[in-house]
């Protein structure tokens, strides 16, 4: 006998996520979801997101790690309302989490919430969290190769952004390699080159997102 343990799990999580994604239309708030590595520059790319859209929308973010609430610290800090989820080993996050962090934010005020999953491009592509959009974040460090070794993460992405872009010298990342494999994954999702930390590339990523915020109010 096998039973499948998978299915009733995600059965649950999908119910509330439909429930959150209602809710989110009802307030007409956008929800991004951010799938990357450990390291790709998650939390930077939020933070260079922040100071392109600050202007125009209401911006809140749902940090998830395993542990520490040092990336929630960094978004505080800019006045940015931000609530940690610590999933005390789980590899991602699931709506049951991230309806508890809503339950802690005023809808109504915004127009804008990130929720940076946990680190990993396995876990996070199978778990519905009532988003508007998954987006999936690459470092040039991590290698050109890693849409042959993660292609559901690919496949799922509306947006591929890729990060660290001014190490490209640096690192032996065959950029045509790339894009082809993410053509071939997830033609329809368009790439975005940057340096968050730097600011480059920032404003046509922001451009794309703040036409679909746009696009639910």
């Amino acid at each position: 006998m096998q039973i499948d343990l998978k299915q009733p799990v995600l059965q649950k999580n999908d119910a509330i996520a439909a429930e959150l994604r209602a809710r989110f239309a009802e307030n007409h708030v956008f929800v991004l979801d951010l799938l990357a590595s450990p390291g790709s520059g998650k939390t930077s790319t939020i933070l260079a997101t922040i100071d392109a859209l600050r202007d125009e929308f209401n911006i809140a973010v749902i940090e998830g790690d395993i542990a520490s609430n040092v990336d929630a610290e960094k978004i505080k800090a800019q006045g940015i309302a931000a609530v940690q989820i610590n999933t005390g080993g789980a590899c991602h996050l699931e709506s049951a989490m991230v309806k508890r962090a809503i339950d802690v934010l005023d809808l109504e005020r915004l127009d804008l919430i990130i929720v940076e999953n946990v680190g990993n491009l396995v876990c996070p592509t199978d778990f519905d969290l009532g988003e508007n959009a998954k987006v999936m974040i690459l470092s040039v460090p991590e290698g050109d190769d890693k849409p042959l070794k993660y292609p559901g993460v690919f496949q799922v992405a509306e947006a591929v952004v890729l990060n660290k872009v001014d190490t490209m010298p640096v690192f032996n990342f065959d950029r045509a390699a790339f894009d082809e494999a993410v053509r071939q994954l997830n033609p329809r999702a368009p790439i975005f080159p940057l340096a968050a930390t730097k600011g480059e590339g920032v404003d046509a990523w922001a451009a794309w997102l703040a036409e679909r915020i746009r696009a639910v109010q």
